[in-house]
C-alpha cells in the first residue's frame, strides 16, 4: 500500500519566512551603509574687463573718390597728323605751356588762300565806291539814269559783304592755324598721351589726346544720404554760404586705401543742388591741400567727420555683447563672483567699443571670453583680460583759420 505524499504548500511554507528575514536583512545593511559624496564640478573660467566711463567724440564715415580740382581734357580741335609731343607724361606742366603740334602747313596754305580772296574782294569793292561816287553827280544832273546809279549802290553792297565774308574766312584759318599748337589751358599734373605721332586725329569729332587735372589742392567727392542731409541741413548750408560758424574740430579726415589717415584736413567746397532720384543721395565736394602730391585723381578712401562729443558714455568690448532676436545683453560677474546676463541698450560703436546706453555701471565687469560655459548664478572664476583701446578724448578746438574747414554729415552707423 502507498503512502500519501504530503503537500508541497507545506514545505514551501516552513521555508518562506528565511528568505524574506534575509532579503530584509541585506536592505537595511545597504540603508545603513555610508553613502559616498559626488566631486564639486570646478568653477568655470572667464575673462572679463571693466565697463569703462568716459567721454567720446562719435563721427562717422562716407565713401570718398579723389579728382582733382579741376580735369581738363585736351582734345585736338583741328584735322591733321599729329607731328609732336612736346611734354613729358605724368609730369606737371604750366598753364600755356606746348603739349602737341599738328601738321600745321594745310593750314597755313589755306591762310594765304584767303588771303589772296580778301585781296580780291577788297579791289572790287574799290571799284563799286568809285562807281558809286561818280554816278550819283551824273544821276543829279540826268546824265545817267537812276536805274544805273541803283545798280552801282547794289554793286557796293555785295562787294563789301564779300569782303566781310572774305575776312571771316582768313580770320577762321588763322584760328585753326593756332589749334595746331595744343597748349595747356591750366597748370597741374598731366597724364600720358593717348594718341601716338603720325596718328590722324581731329577726323570727325574732336579727338582726346590727354587730361590735365589740378592737384593742390584736390577735391573729394562724397555722397551724403538724402535722411542724412536733412539731418544738417543748417549746418551744410552755412558752410556753403561762407557764414559757418567755427565748429569743435578741425574738419573732416581722409582714410586712405591703406588705413592711413591723411594728414591735411578738408573743407566744405561745393554742395549739388538736387538729389539724385536713383540713388537717394546728395553729392559734395570737399577741397584738401595737397603740397607732397600724395593724392592723385581716382584714389578711393573714407571720409571720416566728428559728429558729436558723448558726455560720460560706458564703453565695452564689442565682444562682450550679445544679440539674439533683436535683444541685446552682456553677461556681468557680480562681486561674489556670480554670473548674471542683463539686457543692455547698445549705442554707436566707436573702433572695437559699444557704446551702451542701459543695463550697466561704471567699474562693472563682464565677460568677454568663456560666455558659452556660464549660467545665471553660477559661480564663475574671473580673470582680467586687456581690454580694447579706448578712443582718444576730445581735444580744445584749435584756433579758427582764414578759411575754416567744416565737417560733413556721415553715412548712418
Amino acid at each position: 500500500m502507498t503512502r500519501p505524499k504530503r503537500p508541497l504548500a507545506r514545505a514551501t511554507s516552513t521555508s518562506s519566512p528565511a528568505i524574506v528575514c534575509a532579503g530584509l536583512a541585506a536592505v537595511l545593511v545597504a540603508a545603513c551603509a555610508p553613502k559616498k559624496e559626488a566631486p564639486k564640478a570646478a568653477a568655470p573660467e572667464v575673462s572679463v574687463v571693466e565697463v569703462v566711463l568716459r567721454d567720446v567724440p562719435i563721427g562717422g564715415e562716407l565713401t570718398a573718390s579723389v579728382r582733382g580740382l579741376e580735369d581738363v581734357e585736351i582734345r585736338a580741335r583741328v584735322e591733321g597728323y599729329l607731328q609732336s609731343i612736346d611734354y613729358r607724361e605724368g609730369s606737371e606742366v604750366k598753364k600755356g605751356q606746348l603739349l602737341f603740334t599738328i601738321d600745321d602747313q594745310p593750314y597755313k596754305a589755306k591762310i594765304a588762300e584767303a588771303k589772296g580772296e580778301l585781296a580780291r574782294n577788297r579791289a572790287a569793292l574799290s571799284k563799286a565806291d568809285l562807281d558809286v561816287s561818280r554816278f550819283r553827280p551824273l544821276a543829279a544832273e540826268r546824265a545817267v539814269s537812276q536805274a544805273e546809279l541803283d545798280n552801282a549802290v547794289s554793286a557796293q553792297s555785295a562787294a563789301r559783304a564779300q569782303v566781310d565774308a572774305a575776312q571771316a574766312s582768313l580770320e577762321k584759318a588763322t584760328l585753326d592755324l593756332g589749334y595746331t599748337r595744343v597748349s595747356a589751358p591750366i597748370a597741374g599734373l598731366i597724364g600720358r598721351a593717348q594718341r601716338k605721332i603720325g596718328d590722324l586725329v581731329g577726323k570727325g569729332e574732336p579727338t582726346l589726346l590727354t587730361t590735365i587735372s589740378s592737384i593742390d589742392p584736390i577735391r573729394v567727392s562724397v555722397n551724403i544720404p538724402e535722411a542724412l542731409f536733412l539731418r544738417y541741413a543748417d549746418r551744410i548750408n552755412a558752410a556753403t554760404s561762407g557764414t559757418a560758424q567755427p565748429q569743435d574740430d578741425a574738419g573732416a579726415q581722409l582714410v586712405l586705401a591703406d588705413g592711413d589717415v591723411y594728414p591735411e584736413r578738408g573743407r566744405l567746397l561745393f554742395v549739388d543742388r538736387a538729389v539724385d532720384p536713383q540713388t537717394g543721395t546728395l553729392r559734395a565736394d570737399l577741397t584738401f591741400p595737397n603740397p607732397r602730391r600724395i593724392l592723385r585723381p581716382g584714389l578711393y578712401g573714407k571720409l571720416r567727420y566728428r559728429e558729436e562729443v558723448r558726455k560720460d558714455a560706458l564703453l565695452v568690448p564689442q565682444r562682450a555683447v550679445q544679440e539674439l532676436q533683436g535683444q541685446f545683453s552682456v553677461v556681468v560677474v557680480s562681486a561674489e563672483s556670480k554670473a548674471e546676463s542683463r539686457k543692455v541698450k547698445p549705442g554707436p560703436r566707436v573702433g572695437n567699443l559699444w557704446i551702451l546706453e542701459e543695463g550697466v555701471k561704471p567699474g562693472e565687469k563682464v565677460i568677454v571670453e568663456g560666455m558659452q560655459k556660464v549660467r545665471d548664478g553660477m559661480v564663475v572664476e574671473a580673470t582680467v583680460a586687456a581690454g580694447e583701446p579706448a578712443p582718444p578724448a576730445p581735444q580744445a578746438p584749435p584756433a579758427p583759420a582764414a578759411a575754416s574747414p567744416t565737417p560733413v554729415p556721415a553715412a548712418s552707423r
